[in-house]
């Protein structure tokens, strides 16, 4: 039996004590497998935006690098197969905007507990010539 969670884990902990079921969209139960085949057969379009990668444990799906793309989040997925043994299976988010995809990537970055649990080296870059600012922080202030 795991031990009982302290009240401000977020969201990534709870994931892997099996104690919250989806982040917004990004339903963990329902992960791929990060493999070309796949990528090809449930990204369908074109589109900006959000994923995660990670691994399913004995207590559900464990977060480990999220990320986005701003135009093409099938592509972006292609890119990671084969790069790393750690990423076995990926969740994904369509979004409406660069914008929008970038604000979920920001919002799995601290929903999953930030570098302190995630392979990312700091927290998500906005694009080039934008001044979007994260909905969870104030690192753009």
């Amino acid at each position: 039996m795991n031990p009982p969670l302290p009240a401000a884990t977020g969201r990534r902990n709870a994931f892997m004590y099996g104690g919250i079921n989806n982040v917004q969209s990004t339903d963990t139960k329902r992960h791929y497998s990060l493999n070309a085949q796949t990528v090809a057969k449930v990204l369908t379009k074109a589109s900006a935006g959000s994923y995660v990668l990670g691994r399913v444990e004995e207590n559900g799906f464990c977060a480990l690098y999220v990320g986005r793309s701003d135009t093409d989040l099938a592509q972006e997925l292609r890119d990671w197969v084969g790069e790393s043994a750690r990423y076995k299976v990926f969740l994904f988010t369509y979004a409406s905007s660069a914008k929008a995809a970038f604000e979920k990537e920001c919002e799995d970055f601290h929903d999953f507990g930030g570098t302190e649990h995630l392979d990312n080296p700091g927290h998500p870059q906005r694009s080039d010539g934008t001044d979007w600012l994260c909905p969870q922080c104030d690192c753009y202030r």
